[in-house]
């Protein structure tokens, strides 16, 4: 959602005269868009304003000129005025819901008064209504964003804070970016949210529509060849979701469901709201609809109280399941968040070792996936060149890097078929057996 959010911003000011910038040293305005779910991201965040502010220095000292700063995003939202504090360089704070005002707040900015300006309001009038459906520079696959926010209060996230509640866009919205984002070049659309299966809306039949029906209604657009969507939640998995990917060719055979433990007490202490069994159900179910789907997840380690007991049910979990891939972190404490206050906090080196044993078993599940692919053939969307001489990459219907090589030099924003030759990691790669297909 962060690099939707990028996208927007610069989407925003090119209307406005500006442009996107190799090097920091010389552009007229920085933009540092922040994410708090990471490890350590206010330090973060921190460390690299002190590297844009000896930037911003240079620049002064050889043009006379001061570049416009803007610290954007999550972080921006939970600090507020302590980053104008701790790094007076700053011009602009502006949160993930007030970034559509940033043409107005950097209006504003007068760089002999000194003037600040923080923008971390929850606005009543949604932003994507303020937005202008004006896109550049998408490529073949763009990200589209439904739905923001979260009602859920896991104990150890940071985004009801500062995303908000839970927000469905529009149908009408939606489709219409979609379609401007399709004029504009993509030929896959990823469908964004918090919990993306969350969202719900008006009907064109006046009914509430699910996830499912929104897919349905997107794949319609005949220019319009694959859909995808992340992050779900599992109690947001309904039967109109599960049906759609049964019976919708464009919708991708891939989910991202994280259940984060696999313990119920660990599940508990998250306020997941769902139990191992559940989510274990829930995947059998997706996989009666769907039974080739590939099934990604993520994992939080050495949550407070974590015992042996528990590490090891994520460990049964984990074994049962058969992910084609997942994301597995150590715990790290968000400020302001209830975990944080948690007593029972688990020691690094403990944490080190299980994670290690959990991510031994992730790579090996992933590869055995990936291993399943070699001597068939997937079409495959060209996503961009290569960093080798003639070689493409592309992504496979299941989530799949792949690389292939290829004479032609128009491929990009084709789906071709590509016949498996070898498995790796995190990677397949082939050969081109068909030079465009439709």
């Amino acid at each position: 959602m962060n690099f939707y959010d990028s996208e927007r911003m610069t989407d925003l000011l090119k209307p406005h005269g500006y442009e996107l910038d190799n090097t920091a040293e010389d552009a007229d305005l920085i933009v540092l868009n922040t994410c708090h779910i990471r490890e350590k991201a206010v330090e973060k965040t921190y460390s690299e304003l002190g590297r844009i502010r000896k930037q911003i220095n240079l620049r002064k000292e050889k043009t006379g000129k001061k570049s416009i700063v803007a610290v954007a995003g999550c972080v921006a939202q939970a600090q507020g005025k302590e980053i104008m504090k701790r790094s007076p360089w700053v011009d602009i704070v502006v949160g993930p819901q007030s970034y559509q005002n940033l043409p107005e707040l950097i209006a504003k900015v007068d760089p002999i008064k000194k003037n600040k300006h923080i923008n971390i309001d929850f606005p009543t009038i949604p932003k994507f209504d303020q937005l202008e459906n004006q896109f550049f520079d998408r490529g073949p696959s763009a990200f589209l964003t439904i739905q923001e926010g979260c009602d859920k209060f896991c104990t150890f996230c940071v985004v009801p804070y500062t995303r908000g509640a839970e927000y469905s866009r529009p149908i009408k919205s939606i489709i219409d970016e979609a379609k401007k984002l399709i004029d504009g070049g993509a030929k896959e659309i990823t469908l964004l949210g918090q919990n993306v299966n969350a969202w719900n809306g008006s009907g064109y039949d006046k009914s509430v529509w699910g996830l499912g029906k929104l897919i349905n209604e997107l794949a319609k657009i005949k220019e319009l060849e694959s859909i995808r969507y992340t992050t779900s939640h599992p109690l947001d998995m309904d039967l109109e979701l599960l049906e759609a990917h049964r019976d919708i060719k464009k919708l991708m055979p891939y989910l991202h469901l994280p259940i984060q433990s696999g313990s119920n007490n660990i599940l508990k202490l998250m306020n997941r709201k769902h139990t191992a069994l559940e989510y274990i159900k829930v995947i059998e179910k997706v996989r009666y609809y769907k039974p080739e789907i590939a099934i990604s997840g993520d994992f939080i380690i050495g949550f407070p109280g974590e015992t042996n007991k528990d590490h090891q049910a994520t460990i049964d979990l984990i074994s049962e399941i058969k992910y084609s891939q997942a994301y597995s972190f150590k715990y790290s404490i968000r400020p302001g968040t209830p975990a944080g206050a948690f007593y029972d906090h688990v020691g690094e080196s403990i944490k080190n070792s299980r994670l290690q044993e959990v991510q031994e078993i992730l790579r090996a599940q992933q590869m055995e996936f990936n291993k399943k692919f070699v001597n068939s053939t997937l079409k495959v969307l060209v996503l961009r060149n290569g960093k080798k001489k003639g070689q493409y990459l592309g992504r496979s219907p299941y989530n799949q890097s792949i690389y292939f090589n290829s004479e032609h030099t128009d491929l990009i924003g084709s789906t071709v078929d590509i016949d498996i030759t070898d498995a790796f990691q995190n990677s397949l790669t082939g050969i081109i057996i068909q030079n465009k297909s439709i």
